[in-house]
């Protein structure tokens, strides 16, 4: 075993060979929106995205499926097809699955993929002096609450299903490609931002800095916030992990709130070589990828998260 559970990486990696490795995951959720083909995509995307963040490619998956007994089984139709259709897009086969009966409808899937021993991007690995890079706009969990209460717009869920259906894989790709050195890689998923950038100062004995304003929001996100469409997620977020931060300066409310949401198949956090910086952010944009530069990496400091 080369990474377990021990620092809460995104995945585990066990070695089988000199030059291979396995990487493994599991992830599955509820409905986060009403067309059973998204949610289907969604859950696919999600699932997919840790061995991504490990700089790993996915090879084979299982699916998972809880589905009450009785209902419309073209729903159940849908939600395979949706997430089928993500998994062919990453050259991923679905190999088999299981499913059990449930009052509530639970999808994703256990992934497995490929890497070499000696390239596992870790989120412990970031160093001081390191640029941030994320790749995808923060807001699914706000969103995805409006869109439960019936408050959200159009706009708003168009832009938070484009960024929950969108694969990892083209900016974990270049980046490898490119040969720009990742110290330290997480994806940012249920704990938020705030929440993965702590454990990668934790595990790094780091500090991180985040410039709140250079955060990339989706479209709703503030508006989210101000009409009190807040997770349980983001809040218990919040509890947990804002002890840890210390806030150098005033940061709008709506967006110290963002800092917690938990977000759906979000971007890829990655902590690269300063001297690399450009030429990663370079690749991730040529692919058709955000990369925004939210922060760096210190040397460990009084509270492991500082937000500017």
């Amino acid at each position: 075993m080369l990474v377990g559970f021990d620092t809460a990486d995104d995945a585990g990696v066990y070695r089988i060979s000199p030059e291979l490795a396995l990487v493994q995951t599991i992830d599955f959720f509820t409905p986060i929106v009403d067309d059973p083909f998204t949610f289907g995509q969604i859950a696919a995307t999600n699932s997919l995205s840790d061995v991504y963040a490990m700089g790993g490619r996915p090879l084979s998956s299982l699916a998972m499926v809880c589905f009450p007994d009785g209902d419309d089984l073209s729903v159940l139709e849908q939600i395979l097809a949706g997430g089928l259709s993500k998994m062919m897009e990453a050259g991923c086969t679905v190999i088999g699955g299981h499913s059990i009966r449930d009052p509530e409808i639970k999808f994703g899937y256990a992934v497995t993929g490929q890497i070499h021993p000696q390239r596992i991007w870790k989120n412990a690995g970031a160093l001081p002096g390191d640029v941030l890079l994320l790749t995808k706009a923060i807001g699914t969990g706000v969103i995805s609450t409006a869109i439960k209460r019936q408050t959200a717009q159009p706009d708003w869920i168009a832009a938070a299903t484009r960024s929950m259906t969108t694969l990892n894989k083209a900016a974990s790709e270049v980046v490898i490609a490119s040969g720009a050195k990742v110290h330290g890689a997480t994806d940012v998923t249920g704990f938020g931002l705030i929440g993965h950038a702590r454990e990668m100062a934790h595990g790094g004995k780091v500090s991180v800095e985040i410039a709140a304003n250079a955060i990339p929001l989706l479209p709703g996100a503030l508006e989210c916030v101000r009409i009190g469409a807040v997770p349980g997620g983001l809040k218990a977020n919040r509890e947990f992990a804002e002890g840890c931060v210390s806030y150098q300066s005033e940061i709008p409310t709506e967006i110290k709130t963002l800092l917690y949401d938990p977000q759906t198949a979000g971007g890829l956090l990655l902590a690269v070589a300063a001297e690399d910086a450009e030429k990663a952010q370079a690749a991730i944009q040529s692919a058709g990828a955000l990369a925004a530069r939210v922060g760096r990496v210190l040397s460990r400091g009084d509270h492991p998260l500082v937000v500017v």
